[in-house]
């Protein structure tokens, strides 16, 4: 393996972290979903958003970071998925615009809209981010329509993009595949899930307890259905398998479930990860506080392993339905040497982003007497 080669690897590695993160960090979207549901009274509603309005920073913080990083490691990627997707992406950025708006405005002094309002906003957010989010990721094992013609920099009428969108659908067509939907639901009852345990790990209110503990179940069923109907099916299904030495794409059946043959410590990986989340159940239904973190490192796991599995091994990590050859890779998607070797020494920095991460999540655990009725 070359520098190039082993920085593309790297490089996929850390964006599947982020990922990873941001996939535990939707315990916010999640309990702002279950606002109604878990707080019957204004003073119990008051206690979520506070909960949940120290957190809310670090999920969007990651979200812009996570496609912050795929700007830079592999441009082509954000550029055909971003710039031709952007009816799914420009949604999902809505949601959590709206969500940043509402946790500033829903407390302020005779604010036009009143607190309901933003709390529908706080609710929108929780139900449609997830749910868009997941749908968009089950895209990177499905595919999407998009051609590459890198001629095009060079076009003398003029025209300069690189990939062009297939469809004038530019991403709701992800909706038309049940996998992708899967996806979409499974990340959406797993951020309830986790939200759930979020509260039996973060309140003292017996009432809200036993609420959480009550409906942890609940949302447990559909996302292990939702889940199983995504994974079995990608065990299942064909991938785009590219000659490292030729560049040439070709249809491999089963390719996910080989590359978990191939990368025995990514299926380690997934399995503990799963083991863990299926872990958690039980514990939030007991009202452990532990559940939380038991399902919040299953979560990291799981999805690390996956996003793993879609890039790794000479995989397409972004198959195009139309043009076989126009699959996007981690070597013919990724940025110059000289770029990913740069970002490389500014990758040292992430302990000390971890590291304060961990600082302000201890510092804003819970919101202090004076702090309440700040969102």
């Amino acid at each position: 393996m070359d520098t190039l080669e082993l920085l593309q690897h790297y490089w996929w590695f850390l964006i599947a972290l982020l990922g990873a993160a941001l996939v535990f960090l939707l315990f916010v979207q999640g309990g702002q979903g279950l606002l109604y549901t878990i707080g019957r009274t204004e003073a119990e509603r008051e206690r979520i958003v506070q909960a949940l309005g120290h957190k809310w920073e670090l999920t969007f913080t990651t979200l812009v970071t996570f496609g912050g990083a795929f700007f830079a490691s592999f441009p082509l990627f954000y550029s055909t998925s971003f710039g031709g997707a952007f009816y799914v992406w420009t949604l999902l950025l809505f949601c959590f615009v709206v969500q940043a708006v509402a946790y500033e405005y829903r407390r302020k002094p005779n604010n036009l809209f009143g607190a309901r309002t933003y709390e529908a906003c706080l609710q929108l957010n929780g139900i449609a981010g997830p749910l868009l989010l997941g749908t968009a990721v089950g895209t990177l094992f499905t595919g999407a329509p998009f051609t590459v013609d890198r001629l095009n920099l060079a076009d003398a009428q003029g025209i300069t993009a690189v990939s062009q969108w297939a469809t004038p659908w530019h991403g709701l067509e992800a909706l038309t595949d049940y996998r992708n939907v899967a996806l979409g639901f499974a990340v959406l009852f797993l951020s309830r899930l986790l939200a759930l345990h979020f509260f039996l790990h973060e309140t003292d209110d017996a009432t809200l307890r036993e609420r959480a503990r009550r409906r942890s179940l609940c949302a447990a069923l559909p996302f292990l259905a939702a889940f199983l109907t995504f994974f079995v099916s990608l065990l299942c299904a064909e991938g785009i398998a590219v000659d490292p030495a030729t560049g040439i794409a070709a249809v491999e059946p089963n390719k996910y479930l080989h590359n978990l043959a191939a990368l025995p410590a990514v299926a380690v990986a997934l399995a503990a990860g799963v083991g863990l989340v299926l872990w958690s159940i039980p514990l939030g239904y007991r009202g452990s506080r532990r559940a939380f973190w038991v399902s919040g490192a299953g979560t990291v796991l799981t999805v690390l392993a996956l996003l793993l599995t879609a890039g790794w091994n000479g995989t397409s990590y972004y198959p195009s339905t139309v043009d076989l050859q126009a699959s996007l890779t981690i070597r013919n998607s990724s940025s110059s040497l000289f770029t990913l070797k740069v970002m490389a020494w500014v990758s040292l920095f992430i302990p000390f982003v971890v590291a304060y991460i961990v600082w302000a999540w201890r510092a804003l655990h819970r919101p202090t007497r004076h702090e309440e009725g700040t969102y």
